[in-house]
């Protein structure tokens, strides 16, 4: 596995910008990696599957395009439940706040 790069770890954690934050359809705003993870841990089933289903992947999207993580934009576009997602989204956490150590 490739090594990260400190700044690029700060980059991937950091807040977005408002413009740029994720909004959920039940109304909670997105603005960085930890609160997707606290999202995705606690949002429905049916949230989730209004982001998630065969025509669109919002949550891989923002990640690939605004928080630019190709590695946890492809892990969670292969997961299969909400749950799943967290966990994707856990590990990457871990993983990048150990690049910043």
């Amino acid at each position: 596995m490739p090594r990260i790069l400190k700044q690029d770890a700060q980059k991937m954690l950091g807040k977005v910008p408002n413009e740029y934050a994720f909004k959920c359809c039940d109304g909670r705003i997105l603005t960085d990696m930890v609160e997707l993870g606290a999202g995705l841990g606690t949002m429905s089933d049916a949230v989730f599957a209004y982001h998630v289903n065969e025509a669109k992947n919002d949550f891989t999207s923002w990640v690939r395009h605004i928080l630019k993580d190709e590695k946890l934009a492809s892990d969670l576009h292969k997961a299969n439940s909400r749950k799943q997602a967290a966990d994707r989204v856990a590990e990457r956490l871990e993983i990048l706040k150990r690049a910043l150590k």
